[in-house]
């Protein structure tokens, strides 16, 4: 396990404290859960944005769906006659 030394401001370490204290958990405890969940969500912000310019390539290489296709199978569905995705 790495250490690492940080400096909080006093409108954050005062109510970290208190957070601390009312749940029973260790300053070092909340902040290292903090932490997790900030990664997590920069992984999915990535992700997401990875998606973004894979889909912009796809774009430019031509490869897309006319939208009046994709609303015609978006209204087909909760019907009888359900289609196929679009291509």
């Amino acid at each position: 396990m790495g250490i690492t030394s940080i400096r909080l401001a006093d409108d954050i370490d005062k109510p970290l404290e208190f957070l601390a204290s009312k749940l029973d958990r260790s300053k070092n405890y909340l902040i290292n859960q903090a932490v997790k969940e900030f990664l997590a969500r920069q992984s999915v912000e990535e992700s997401r944005w990875a998606d973004t310019l894979e889909a912009l390539e796809s774009i430019k290489a031509g490869k897309s769906i006319a939208e009046a296709d994709v609303n015609a199978w978006l209204n087909s569905w909760g019907t009888g006659e359900r289609k196929e995705p679009p291509k």
